[in-house]
């Protein structure tokens, strides 16, 4: 599915989702937690929720080794809240990046992080709303996420290379109880639509 038979290095990789929590840890769990054991950090930026650690100890991640940053809590106004993910990205010192950014990002920004991320030995990975497939990107791969029962939808919209037939389903360790599969069989979500490159 992807160039060199896993997540890019030295390039964002762009993570749309309908909402948080599709299935987007379970997908990139088992990349986090081999960053972990190679003793580099993990560093998430501006997470949506507060954090489970037993689902994340589940997941195979130390949640106590995450390194947590929460750049909007007190950013004021006219300041840079992306300023500390570009910094982490050129610093040579992190070993995984997994940020949520700001809705309606300005272009010129994800290019100033993508340029930032050429110098990441390792997976960068931003979160960003469904909507965002309507507009270009500097990611030179994005992926467009949406729950399904037991897995999870993936289309991928932009990657280096030829073009992906169709959608994937991933099929991803359970979490939700019956009544819940039962529900989300029957939720509808739009589709994003496939931008050019």
């Amino acid at each position: 599915m992807l160039p060199g038979g896993g997540w890019p290095r030295h390039a964002l990789t762009e993570l749309l989702l309908p909402h948080p929590g599709v299935g987007e840890w379970r997908l990139l769990a088992p990349t986090l937690a081999a960053v972990q054991r190679s003793e580099r950090p993990v560093m998430l930026f501006d997470p949506p929720a507060q954090l489970s650690v037993p689902a994340l100890a589940r997941l195979g991640l130390d949640p106590a080794a995450l390194v947590i940053v929460h750049t909007r809590a007190r950013t004021l106004p006219g300041t840079d809240s992306l300023w500390a993910l570009e910094q982490s990205l050129r610093s040579g010192q992190v070993g995984a990046v997994l940020a949520w950014l700001p809705p309606q990002l300005r272009a010129e920004r994800l290019r100033r992080l993508q340029l930032a991320a050429q110098a990441h030995d390792g997976p960068a990975f931003v979160v960003r709303e469904w909507a965002a497939a309507q507009r270009p990107t500097a990611a030179p791969l994005r992926l467009a996420l949406r729950p399904d029962a037991d897995g999870l939808g993936l289309q991928v919209l932009k990657r280096r290379g030829p073009p992906l037939a169709g959608p994937l389903r991933l099929v991803l360790p359970a979490v939700l109880g019956a009544v819940a599969v039962r529900r989300l069989r029957n939720v509808a979500l739009p589709r994003p639509a496939t931008i050019g490159a």
